[in-house]
């Protein structure tokens, strides 16, 4: 999965000229993980990695400048609009089922009430529910046991209040493991139904 890297760019017009300015600031992910970018043009590149790391590129002729980091307080006072309107990140939930089957294991029970909460609480009107089995067996049976899967966490999910109009309910049988494994390998941790609310 690509991380997400929040990345904001400033322009100013410079009055009198034609030329444009923009600066880019690299900041952590919400989980506070820092990936890294390049800027570049035709004059040069800079590699940005450290969170709160800067670079201006004064215009199209001129190579971006040094690299700095740019104050907490200065990112607010350019980027703090932009940053409280960003959307929140998905909510994911992870339940778990027995082998072969749609049973839900014990614990993984506790989470509807969650997802029922979250739901609300950011008046969701986007959530997926995505079907998973492990590699053991048929690729075609595990197809339509991880629809059944999916297809039962809805329906729970219903009971509870959630609106089935604005949920999307997919399989992925055998594809997108959480655990890479070769084929035939039973591994409990891919049985299960991820539900995600954006």
């Amino acid at each position: 999965m690509l991380r997400l890297l929040f990345i904001m760019l400033f322009c100013l017009f410079l009055s009198g000229c034609g030329s444009q300015r923009s600066t880019f600031v690299l900041l952590p992910d919400p989980g506070g993980k820092v990936g890294k970018i390049s800027v570049t043009n035709s004059h040069g590149i800079r590699i940005l990695e450290q969170a709160g790391q800067s670079v201006t590129v004064n215009s199209k002729i001129e190579p971006p400048g040094k690299t700095k980091i740019m104050a907490d307080s200065k990112i607010r006072s350019i980027f703090g609009k932009a940053m409280d309107i960003q959307p929140l990140e998905p909510a994911k939930f992870l339940f778990y089922f027995e082998f072969e089957s749609i049973r839900l294991k014990p614990e993984s029970k506790e989470g509807l009430r969650k997802v029922l909460e979250i739901a609300a609480e950011r008046n969701s009107v986007d959530i997926s529910i995505n079907g998973h089995t492990d590699s053991a067996g048929d690729a075609a049976y595990n197809y339509k046991l991880s629809l059944r899967r999916a297809e039962h966490i809805q329906r729970l999910l219903e009971k509870l209040g959630i609106d089935p109009a604005i949920v999307v309910t997919n399989s992925h049988g055998e594809g997108n493991p959480l655990v890479p494994t070769a084929d035939n390998v039973y591994e409990p941790r891919n049985r299960r139904v991820e539900v995600i609310i954006r």
